[in-house]
């Protein structure tokens, strides 16, 4: 939706540069934390509620964050999450950190990638298909499996807008369209 990351840019964009100037990693699992904790509906109908005041509503997030996770949240979190309330961005979240994730990965030269495939993958395969990715998209990735029975065999790998399709299932299918042309 482009309008949510219309609104969500400055905000990431801001919390970026002021990560970047200490420790981007916590940064990074605090937002996610927020998004998280921000995606669940009966909080933001509980933020919506014109009898709850924002810092209740901080505080009630600031709570479930440090139950949910070892750490606590940060002051400069707390100060950035009172802003987005303030600011009636509570909704945003997700997509700021997303585009905070973004911004992180490209500030280090690393893109997130998914590989889907149809079978479990050992850790030392999925160490050989990492280096062959990374040579084939010139880029250090973050890479994250996902089963999809579908496929029935191979992989298929998206980084970004980019999609490599190795599957037995897109080739049946370039098969299917080959035969039927």
């Amino acid at each position: 939706m482009a309008e949510l990351a219309t609104l969500a840019r400055p905000y990431a964009e801001a919390l970026f540069d002021v990560a970047a100037q200490g420790d981007v990693t916590s940064v990074s699992q605090q937002i996610d934390a927020l998004a998280a904790i921000a995606d669940n509906d009966q909080l933001r109908q509980f933020a919506a509620s014109p009898k709850v005041s924002a810092e209740q509503v901080i505080e009630l997030i600031a709570s479930v964050v440090d139950r949910e996770n070892a750490t606590r949240l940060s002051v400069t979190m707390k100060n950035f999450l009172s802003t987005v309330i303030d600011n009636g961005r509570l909704t945003v979240l997700p997509e700021i950190a997303a585009q905070f994730h973004a911004l992180a990965n490209a500030g280090a030269g690393v893109s997130d990638a998914t590989v889907f495939s149809a079978f479990p993958i050992e850790a030392a395969q999925l160490n050989d298909v990492v280096a062959t990715l990374e040579k084939r998209f010139a880029r250090k990735l973050n890479v994250t499996v996902q089963l999809e029975p579908a496929l029935i065999g191979g992989i298929r790998v998206v980084v970004g807008d980019e999609v490599m399709d190795t599957s037995v299932k897109a080739r049946l299918e370039q098969m299917r369209v080959a035969l039927t042309a």
